[in-house]
């Protein structure tokens, strides 16, 4: 049962777990206590407990104490964090309804109410910390009897409101895409609501918590904040209503400067220097910094922001933004991606209202100093060269370079720039992305491969345009009033294809309209283009296969391989659901479950997650097969021998110009007379950049490609495969 004090006429409950193994003060610690001039509010020292086990007056001096106070085991210890070393005890601070855990060092607080602070923490020069009875440490839940106006919310995405989401503890940027994407079914949001209300004890008395471990020195204010264990934070402004999630193996810090207010922060993120976080979710091994300003937005994990301004964003892991001139604002920016110095995505205000939204896929990258107008829509990975863009754009093509046409208003875009151009940074994509990724514990998924599910889609989607764009531009129009005109869209259409099969060298530029508002685009390399789209389709399909193989152990034919995967659940249509790829028609089951409520709970919607990422490499094996199947306009059951070799021949080709145009791309950096002319001689050059030949991200590209290849020739030239492939 609690026990009830009574303080100033007031009663006060504490928990009868509290007081397990605590004791009252004998006469003679209080006479100790009060010669080390402590003072009790109205003398009732009555409310002072401590440990049963060992406790020792003498390190508690000039100090006040008010309400109640329990502390635990009190030694002759010292504790010790970097260059700051304290005795365990109480000394020149004011405690007020605070439970200390054992050996803790509390100095110079000037005020501490409503805490429970775990052991082997050190508070030191803190001018305020307290926690009121409505806290909700940055969930976006309210109290009993609390009006609607109290809630926390995220304005994501759309300054306007209109997208906004609910942040809890737990939150992954999965979440805040299903929550802030599908809002057109309004018993889906309220399910949403509700489960994160469920996270909440409305009637619940709330404390402020500071792990074991922990350590906050030199602090202005820290109210309703709840602190995980291994924190440490130091010099800061403000923090007030936010949770820090820490633990032992993930540590989370916070420095000189920072005001964060009405937030989440993820295990393993840095807060430093400076830097403003109002109304957010960060995720792990974030870093903020260098007076950057986060404001209404969630950053996923493993990002880095510095210098620059967010706004009402929704970002998915590894996001990179530097440099004090950078703007984001009102955007869904879907993770790997690099905003430069100078780019402003922020000039949405182009009707009578500031509801503006600008899309980017995976591996967005605005050069310096490019700005862009609301709204606009990029497919994945696509560079955009420096320039200012005047008019809505709708980059339909992934991989591509868009740049300004100097002679016209038109855009210039050439799509699968990166594979024909940089095949170093493309390749060493996933490479460099899984190499950064220092979580320990990793609970939101991330698809880092440049190649999967989401912007397969989107290339498979290129190449029809490319091939429609063809058919008008050179068949439709060409064939008008002529024997021909009388041809079907389809036919036509295959006509166009073929054009660009049998034409491999041939350049030319196609118009789209769609791609720029008003002024349009011009398409350049389209066959180019268009070929390398089919190369990287068939090289994705050739990783998947062989992965599934390795991971089903199957030893038998290739046929064998086929008959085994098309046994699993076809899905052709992908979501980057916040840094996990997932198929539409799970989401849409997945929101089944929640609105019939079988999914009650935030845990099970990331278990539902978490079996999606099980079966995500049998998936992508059944979309694979679909895809040949799309390729060459057959079954996989009539597949000849003339077929597999083509696409094995490719695949090769794929592989082997990843590893040379990337050692090329690389090469370039100790050849160039540009780069080299900083230098004084060679070897100066070489002590400064390295060796190529010791580039670790090519040493492993080589000895992978090889072995890519090697496993290739073995699955699609056994013996076993030839005896069932039709001749």
């Amino acid at each position: 049962m609690p026990q009830i004090i009574e303080v100033n006429s007031k009663k006060i409950r504490i928990d009868d777990s509290l007081l397990k193994g605590k004791r009252h003060l004998t006469q003679d610690e209080i006479k100790i206590l009060k010669q080390n001039r402590n003072r009790f509010t109205g003398d009732l020292w009555e409310n002072f407990y401590v440990s049963e086990k060992e406790f020792d007056p003498s390190f508690i001096q000039d100090s006040s104490f008010d309400g109640f106070v329990i502390i635990g085991n009190l030694k002759n210890i010292n504790l010790k964090f970097h260059d700051l070393e304290l005795h365990a005890g109480i000394f020149n601070s004011y405690l007020k309804n605070t439970v200390l855990s054992d050996d803790i060092a509390i100095q110079n607080v000037n005020y501490l109410e409503n805490y429970r602070i775990g052991s082997n923490s050190i508070l030191f020069n803190i001018q305020e910390m307290c926690c009121t009875s409505h806290s909700k440490f940055g969930n976006g839940f309210i109290k009993e009897n609390e009006p609607e106006s109290n809630r926390i919310q995220i304005a994501v995405r759309n300054e306007n409101e209109g997208r906004s989401v609910l942040p809890f503890e737990s939150m992954l940027t999965t979440d805040a895409y299903i929550w802030s994407n599908f809002r057109d079914d309004k018993i889906l949001l309220e399910r949403f609501k509700e489960l994160t209300e469920n996270l909440n004890n409305p009637r619940e008395t709330t404390f402020g918590t500071v792990g074991e471990n922990t350590v906050i020195k030199n602090t202005t204010v820290i109210k309703d904040a709840k602190i995980g264990c291994n924190a440490y934070i130091k010099g800061a402004f403000k923090l007030k209503n936010i949770t820090v999630l820490s633990s032992q193996e993930e540590s989370s810090q916070i420095g000189e400067g920072v005001e964060m207010v009405n937030g989440i922060m993820g295990y393993g993120s840095r807060v430093f220097y400076q830097a403003v976080a109002v109304r957010f979710v960060i995720g792990k091994n974030c870093q903020l910094k260098y007076g950057a300003r986060l404001l209404n937005s969630i950053l996923g994990d493993n990002s880095t922001v510095s210098c620059c301004e967010l706004l009402n964003n929704l970002i998915f892991p590894f996001h990179e933004q530097h440099h004090n001139s950078s703007f984001l604002i009102a955007s869904m920016i879907s993770g790997q991606s690099n905003i430069a110095s100078g780019a402003t995505i922020g000039s949405n205000h182009n009707s009578r209202s500031p509801d503006g939204e600008i899309i980017a896929g995976r591996g967005f990258w605005p050069g310096l100093c490019s700005d862009f107008k609301h709204n606009s829509r990029f497919a994945s990975f696509v560079l955009v060269a420096k320039g200012s863009y005047q008019a809505e754009l709708d980059i339909l093509y992934p991989f591509s370079l868009v740049a300004p046409d100097k002679k016209s208003e038109k855009i210039n875009i050439i799509p699968a720039w990166w594979y024909l151009y940089d095949m170093f940074a493309i390749s060493r994509n996933n490479y460099k992305f899984q190499s950064r990724d220092k979580r320990k514990i990793k609970v939101q998924h991330i698809e880092t491969n440049p190649l999967a599910p989401d912007t397969i889609q989107e290339v498979l989607a290129a190449i029809k345009r490319i091939i429609n764009l063809t058919k008008e531009q050179f068949f439709s129009d060409k064939n008008k009033d002529t024997e021909t005109s009388q041809k079907t869209d389809e036919e036509l259409y295959q006509e166009a294809k073929d054009f660009l099969h049998k034409n491999e060298n041939l350049d030319f530029i196609l118009h789209d309209d769609i791609c720029q508002k008003k002024f349009g685009a011009q398409i350049c390399k389209p066959v180019k283009a268009y070929k390398m789209y089919r190369k990287i389709i068939k090289f994705y399909v050739a990783t998947i296969l062989l992965r599934t193989k390795e991971f089903l152990k199957n030893s038998a034919s290739i046929q064998a391989l086929f008959t085994q995967i098309l046994e699993y659940p076809l899905y052709t249509k992908w979501h980057n659901a916040g840094g996990q790829v997932i198929p539409e028609e799970k989401l849409t089951e997945l929101f089944s479950l929640i609105k019939s409520k079988k999914i009650d709970s935030w845990n099970e919607v990331h278990d539902f997650y978490d079996e999606c990422e099980k079966n995500y490499l049998l998936w992508q094996a059944r979309y694979s097969i679909w895809l040949l199947e799309k390729l060459y306009s057959r079954k996989i059951s009539d597949f000849t021998r003339e077929i597999i070799d083509d696409f094995v021949n490719d695949t090769q080709i794929v592989a082997n110009d990843m590893y040379k145009s990337s050692l090329d791309s690389r090469r370039k950096d100790f050849t160039d007379y540009y780069r080299m002319m900083t230098y004084r001689n060679t070897d100066e050059m070489l002590n400064v950049l390295g060796k190529l030949e010791n580039n670790d991200f090519l040493i492993t590209l080589e000895k992978d490609t090889k072995e890519f290849i090697k496993n290739l020739k073995e699955t699609f030239y056994e013996e076993q495969s030839n005896s069932i492939l039709r001749q």
